[in-house]
């Protein structure tokens, strides 16, 4: 585990503490802690997988709701990404 990813895990949990409860449905915030999770401890690729689909299937969905604007999406992704392997960023 790295500074960055510590920093990245942070700003997705301020994400969450500052506009989760607002913008997001319980059940919604628990899979972003949840991926975060996975992200923040896993040491390769193979143990993210799933997690990186089930969080574009959120923000496909956030976005046709019109919950979300891109840009607060396109945020948490890299700051999801961000936690996660130094190889994620590139083959996600």
């Amino acid at each position: 585990m790295t500074n960055e990813r510590t920093q990245a895990y942070g700003r997705v949990v301020q994400t969450l503490d500052e506009i989760g409860a607002t913008k997001l449905l319980p059940a919604e915030q628990a899979r972003i802690r949840d991926a975060a999770d996975i992200l923040i401890f896993a040491s390769d690729l193979d143990e993210v997988r799933e997690a990186l689909r089930d969080m574009g299937d959120l923000a496909e969905h956030l976005l046709a709701s019109g919950r979300w604007l891109e840009e607060r999406v396109d945020k948490l992704a890299a700051d999801l990404l961000a936690c996660g392997p130094t190889a994620v960023p590139a083959a996600a």
